[in-house]
């Protein structure tokens, strides 16, 4: 990283008490090395901040810093990513890891001071993670628009039968799958819902994307891995009555209509995330995954 920090952003997933402390000594750390910590006003009340302290809101922080510290879990990076693309900002995501697995929140507490170093020294490694950007059009209209880091995701109701989904990468029709759902990954989402639905494994080096059946009726329909700069397009096949609904990095959604259409591509702006200096991204998947080794 050229430029020079002098403001980082903190924020900390809602209700982790866990966090104070570090949040408290975070601060202090920064502060005496010149650097302005600047919490999110949920984080700011979380560290027991006084009330005139320098705070930002949710979607103000990416614009007000320089590097954004994210205490939680994958889920609570995912939403700081997505939130960062939709405002425009290339900020670097720092994630130090507070939840149970950390594909992405990878740096560990005792990491922490060690990839702060490193960041401000220019020396860190920030990977640039591919987005998917998605557009719902209804009744040949635009409908909705997303920018997501792990993956789009297109399901049944709770109570619902099989679905079936039309699939076309660009022109071209692939085939209809009927299932309880299809999943659209990023190579950073192929280690969250599509590697549990049966998917592979994609280096986030590989410019692709996944199309993983979930619980597809027929064993043929299995996962595809399809180039990076294709656009993929859904169509449920649906009777007014059916619940068909559509989310979008497990943050938000909406139901589906007949007649909808999801159409997927790669999105113009990347994530860039900060990695831990002291991993490989095979030796986090052999930690995470315990694959061999001790890690039985």
């Amino acid at each position: 990283m050229a430029e020079r920090i002098t403001r980082v952003g903190l924020t900390a997933k809602r209700g982790l008490t866990a966090a104070s402390g570090v949040l408290v000594e975070l601060a202090c750390w920064l502060e005496a090395r010149g650097v302005q910590p600047i919490f999110e006003s949920d984080t700011a009340r979380l560290a027991g901040r006084p009330p005139d302290a320098l705070a930002a809101s949710r979607d103000q922080l990416p614009r007000a810093c320089d590097l954004l510290v994210v205490l939680g879990g994958d889920g609570t990076l995912i939403g700081v990513a997505d939130l960062i693309a939709r405002l425009g900002t290339d900020v670097p995501i720092l994630g130090v890891n507070y939840g149970s697995l950390g594909f992405l929140t990878e740096i560990t507490l005792p990491e922490l001071y060690d990839a702060l170093e490193a960041t401000f020294a220019g020396t860190a490694e920030i990977e640039s993670r591919a987005m998917l950007a998605s557009r719902t059009t209804r009744d040949s209209a635009a409908f909705a628009e997303h920018i997501v880091l792990n993956d789009i995701v297109i399901t049944k109701g709770a109570m619902s039968r099989i679905i079936e989904v039309a699939v076309a990468v660009g022109d071209e029709a692939v085939t209809r799958i009927r299932a309880d759902g299809m999943i659209i990954a990023s190579p950073t989402g192929s280690t969250a819902y599509n590697l549990a639905a049966g998917g592979p494994i994609v280096h986030p080096a590989v410019d692709a994307m996944v199309l993983t059946p979930i619980a597809p009726h027929t064993l043929t329909n299995r996962p595809v891995v399809i180039p990076g700069g294709s656009e993929i397009h859904l169509r449920p096949i649906m009777e007014p009555d059916d619940q068909v609904f559509v989310t979008f990095d497990g943050q938000s959604g909406f139901p589906m209509r007949p007649g909808d259409v999801v159409s997927v591509s790669r999105a113009s702006r990347v994530i860039r995330i900060v990695r831990s200096p002291r991993r490989s991204y095979f030796e986090l998947l052999r930690t995470k995954l315990k694959w061999g080794g001790d890690n039985r």
